[in-house]
């Protein structure tokens, strides 16, 4: 029971941290401001947002910098296996969203990389000129659809989400992750449980180690840091809902970048 509660922490983590991150695992910050966020909860999502930030400096960074440590040869690999396996929520995404196009493109990468490309350590696909990938999940199908975000939220350890995207969520771990049914039910001596949580836990530390000095430099320059995550987290998810990637401003790294949006 432990071990299947923590299987679904880890996958709504990955789901919650890509969310504000583009399909690289950079951080992009929109121009304009989007339409009032409902924080039905703000006093508690306060307190667990401050909870998260103690968590994040006394564990997921320190563990985030010595993966930075690692041969780049191995991070890239990494990072190429993870989106590879997230092909696996994409494809029935594009699906349910009317995208048969991308649902096929996005098969012939997935068949590629996960052969040629040795389970997607190496993505062949792109060399070979495929679209560049974008990652798709339940919770923008839902807004595909027509399905408001609804309330804010911050989670415990797994960060920003809202109701429509909790419930994305929870759509993938009970029946939407082929390979979550395979590693967890499959019952085969190849994939097992381990191997699910130990993908998704790289994953989550991938997406954390690419954006050290983007959440350094996002805190440093923010008068209220909890407003402006909540900011980037719903204004990148509903340009990814939009599929439209135009008007944006790249991961600020520099102040001047914040004098470039105060002049806009």
């Amino acid at each position: 029971m432990l071990r299947k509660l923590l299987i679904t922490i880890i996958s709504i983590f990955l789901i919650a941290s890509n969310a504000i991150a583009g399909s690289d695992g950079d951080l992009s910050m929109k121009e304009n401001e989007p339409k009032k966020i409902k924080d039905c909860f703000e006093k508690l999502n306060r307190a667990t947002f401050t909870f998260n930030q103690s968590i994040d400096k006394a564990i997921i960074k320190p563990v985030a910098k010595g993966y930075r440590k690692l041969p780049d040869p191995i991070q890239k690999g990494t990072s190429n296996a993870v989106n590879n396996l997230s092909t696996l929520i994409t494809i029935p995404n594009n699906v349910l969203q009317g995208d048969m196009k991308l649902a096929f493109i996005n098969t012939g990468r997935l068949i590629i990389n996960s052969t040629i490309g040795i389970l997607g350590i190496v993505d062949v696909a792109n060399n070979m000129g495929f679209p560049k990938y974008e990652k798709e999940d339940y919770g923008q199908t839902l807004g595909a659809w027509g399905v408001g975000p609804g309330c804010y939220l911050v989670l415990p350890v797994l960060g920003p989400s809202n109701l429509r995207d909790l419930g994305g969520s929870f759509v993938n771990v009970l029946g939407g992750d082929p390979w979550y049914n395979a590693s967890v039910h499959g019952n085969n001596e190849f994939l097992n449980e381990n191997i699910y949580l130990t993908s998704k836990a790289l994953g989550g530390i991938d997406f954390r180690s690419k954006n050290i000095e983007s959440f350094e430099n996002l805190e440093k320059n923010s008068i209220d840091f909890y407003a402006s995550v909540k900011s980037l987290y719903s204004q990148d998810r509903e340009n990814k809902i939009k599929n439209n990637q135009r008007g944006s401003i790249q991961v600020i790294y520099k102040e001047e970048d914040w004098e470039e949006i105060d002049n806009q």
